[in-house]
């Protein structure tokens, strides 16, 4: 369950941070670059702060 929220948070962050660069302001694409930086981080060390927020949010355990 956890994994999926993750994946769209991340594409509607990313979908939305691009609209934004475009029609609102370019510097909007450094929001893109971090989470697309989190997202390769996470891919080498298994650890993803989303991740950390969603289980704190929702209460969920290990």
């Amino acid at each position: 369950m956890i994994n999926k929220l993750i994946k769209r948070i991340a594409g509607f962050f990313i979908i939305l941070s691009v609209l934004l660069g475009m029609y609102v302001n370019p510097n909007f694409y450094w929001f893109t670059l971090f989470v697309g930086a989190n997202l390769l981080q996470s891919s080498f060390t298994n650890w993803c702060l989303m991740e950390d927020i969603l289980r704190k949010v929702f209460k969920i355990k290990d």
